[in-house]
């Protein structure tokens, strides 16, 4: 089993050469904005196509808006840090959707949903921001191909895992099933996937403030994203996203930071 852990890490230390620009480091990545965009946008298309979106309102009008100036914010930041073209293959798209759920998404290069369910909580235009700098940032990031390349991994141990154990009884064989699924799941691909939103946050404030929108309102909508909830949350240990505490202390700690990188872009104030 040690084996199968030192190959995996040593294969994924090889393939790991796409760099975040956001955070400097390189990031776990097999596929190329050319594999993954078209996919992505076909499923989008498919998606619209399946679920009423809506248009014509005061909410559909304000996703657009938001988004858009998020998007410029990005690019912004992109070019003033030697990232010029980063963006070139993006197709950036808001749509609002009709559904109670409270979620919003971006798919890899740029395709993004609000749904309306979402829109109570967000209350306004900022806290709207909040929400879509934050789903932006994961496209940004390559957040999309870094989950489908730990996948990937994941499933290559896996057959690792049968077969280094072929030899054994089918219940032996069962056991170390499970306890490789269980424990990549719980000791790698849940945390991977937590910093993957805590990182989205960490981005989508700074570009939400570059935008003009006022970085102290991410804790607050993550205040009422956790009142909404009831306090029905799993164990952080065992869910794909920090809790709603740990992100309101670190928003709250982020704010500072990025009140400072806006005012890098000339803006100092915020609505």
């Amino acid at each position: 089993m040690r084996k199968i852990w030192l190959s995996l890490f040593a294969l994924s230390f090889v393939l790991s050469c796409k760099t975040n620009p956001f955070t400097g480091k390189s990031t776990l990545n097999f596929h190329s904005n050319s594999s993954i965009f078209p996919m992505a946008f076909q499923q989008y298309d498919e998606f619209l196509k399946e679920h009423k979106v809506v248009t014509g309102t005061s909410d559909a009008q304000m996703v657009k808006k938001v988004g858009q100036r998020i998007a410029k914010a990005a690019e912004r930041w992109l070019n003033a840090n030697g990232y010029e073209g980063y963006l070139k293959d993006y197709k950036w798209e808001y749509n609002l959707v009709q559904d109670d759920q409270v979620n919003a998404w971006c798919m890899p290069g740029g395709k993004i949903v609000v749904y309306t369910g979402i829109l109570p909580i967000t209350k306004n235009e900022t806290g709207l921001a909040v929400v879509m700098g934050h789903e932006v940032a994961h496209a940004l990031a390559d957040h999309g191909a870094q989950r489908m390349s730990a996948g990937t991994l994941q499933q290559l141990g896996a057959v690792g895992v049968a077969v280094a154990t072929s030899g054994k009884t089918a219940q032996a064989q069962e056991m170390w099933a499970q306890a490789y699924g269980v424990g990549t799941q719980v000791g790698a691909m849940l945390p991977f996937s937590r910093k993957h939103e805590s990182e989205a946050d960490a981005i989508g404030i700074e570009i939400m403030a570059i935008a003009g929108y006022d970085p102290a309102e991410a804790p607050r909508l993550w205040e009422r994203m956790k009142a909404n909830s009831g306090g029905e949350a799993p164990p952080e240990l065992l869910s794909t996203h920090p809790s709603s505490d740990t992100r309101i202390r670190a928003l709250t700690q982020l704010v500072p930071t990025a009140r400072a990188e806006a005012k890098k872009f000339g803006v100092t104030s915020f609505q």
